[in-house]
């Protein structure tokens, strides 16, 4: 009977904006939630007989909850540096458990980048997540098998061991005035380093060995050249490489200029690598080999002999004292890199974004996360920026999608969309009753 259809019918109405406005209510209580995705209801006809031309049977009304999860919330800063967001298409990948490769967990996929350190140094989200990446070993490479999610590890930022970096290359840009008187020739080896000649002049620098101890190395520079060549200088190199005080020679070179002023390697003895064989006492068993860089044959990027004072125009070494952790920098493309009091940083791990096929067919779990179904489709592992995958945005967090605004719009067209539903069953409740009275 139709009357009876129309009550079923506003019935269905009244559980679909029933639904409704469960999902509104979702969307308001969420609005300050991280990385949360507004749900939207999509109404659509349900029908149970064809009509005609001189009958129809209402059918009613079906709702389809959506999540819009692939809609992109303001990405807003944080003061915590391991805070994160997508910008862009992904997930991360979290997992339920601190230790999946041993007591289980499961994976999930999340927009909230509530990541800060637990008791043991694993980044854990606000919602009890633990954040996964891969692990970047002491050459710099990530597991082979990305598309693995057994190949993730837990990221911990913690327990990281101090590190000491030893000295391994020297670039100098020196200016060795042509003023200079020369010494003449006849200059023996050593003499600098002796004290038996005083050296033009003289700069020393700061090197570290390999446990991270401090040296000095010293560059003595004397002008000896005479005659037909006029440029040239000898370079003497030393270092106390027994620790008693005692300056030990390490090289002694000869550098030749051209007659513009700038270096002539090819009548040069500079050596591009100097040893220093440290001695026993100083817990070294092997010495260190330094890289020198004096500049380019024929350029004035290195050495040069212009008309003015000698002097030191920059260095650069290399190599660090040992240090300690201090704290962690990620990049746009998710690499977590420890910062040491130092100065020097190490990539510990690189955190992958997973992207799906259909990201709104996710299906929502607790804590604002997703499980992949089949509508998603299967998950696909990617570094940062490649592929397709958005960027990673540290110290900083993705807001809610809800708009307040729209919602409580939704929220008065749902009410009285519920009222009118209402409506239709008193109205055929009414009409039944009077097709009950044409019998009396």
């Amino acid at each position: 009977m139709s009357l009876t259809a129309a009550m079923f019918s506003g019935v269905s109405g009244l559980a679909a904006q029933s639904t409704a406005m469960a999902a509104i209510a979702d969307n308001i209580s969420n609005t300050n939630t991280v990385g949360y995705k507004g749900t939207h209801s999509i109404f659509s006809t349900l029908v149970t007989e064809s009509a005609t031309d001189t009958s129809y049977s209402a059918g009613g009304v079906l709702v389809h909850p959506r999540a819009q999860v692939d809609q992109q919330g303001l990405i807003t800063a944080s003061d915590a540096t391991t805070h994160m967001a997508v910008a862009g298409n992904g997930f991360f990948v979290v997992n339920t458990s601190p230790n999946p490769g041993v007591s289980g967990g499961n994976y999930l996929y999340t927009r909230a980048g509530t990541f800060e350190p637990d008791s043991t140094g694993l980044l854990r989200n606000a919602q009890g997540y633990y954040l996964q990446g891969w692990e970047i070993d002491p050459n710099g490479n990530i597991p082979a098998n990305q598309s693995d999610l057994a190949a993730l590890k837990p990221v911990n930022i913690t327990g990281l061991t101090g590190n000491a970096e030893a000295t391994s290359t020297i670039n100098l840009k020196a200016n060795l005035s042509s003023d200079q008187a020369s010494y003449g020739a006849g200059y023996t080896a050593g003499d600098m380093t002796s004290g038996a000649v005083t050296p033009h002049f003289t700069r020393s620098f700061q090197i570290y060995d390999s446990m991270g101890s401090a040296h000095s190395i010293t560059f003595n520079f004397l002008r000896t050249g005479s005659g037909a060549t006029p440029n040239e200088w000898t370079v003497e190199a030393t270092a106390d490489i027994n620790g008693d005080g005692t300056e030990d020679m390490l090289a002694s070179q000869i550098a030749a200029f051209n007659d513009d002023g700038t270096l002539d390697l090819a009548n040069s003895t500079l050596s591009n690598t100097i040893t220093v064989p440290w001695a026993a006492n100083m817990g070294i068993t092997s010495p260190q080999n330094i890289t020198l860089n004096f500049g380019t044959d024929g350029q004035s990027d290195g050495f040069t002999q212009f008309a003015s004072n000698s002097e030191l125009v920059s260095s650069d070494v290399n190599g660090a004292l040992f240090g300690a952790f201090n704290s962690v920098f990620i990049d746009e493309s998710g690499t977590v890199i420890a910062k040491f009091d130092n100065g020097t940083s190490k990539e510990i791990y690189k955190i992958p974004v997973a992207t799906f096929a259909n990201a709104n067919g996710l299906r929502n779990q607790d804590g604002n996360a997703y499980d992949e179904t089949p509508d998603s489709g299967t998950y696909t592992l990617r570094e940062a920026t490649l592929g397709g995958a958005g960027k990673i945005i540290s110290s900083a967090t993705e807001s809610s999608t809800v708009d307040i605004a729209e919602e409580f719009t939704r929220m008065i067209v749902t009410q009285r969309s519920y009222s009118a539903a209402g409506k239709i069953i008193t109205t055929s409740d009414e009409m039944l009753e009077e097709l009950l009275r044409l019998k009396r």
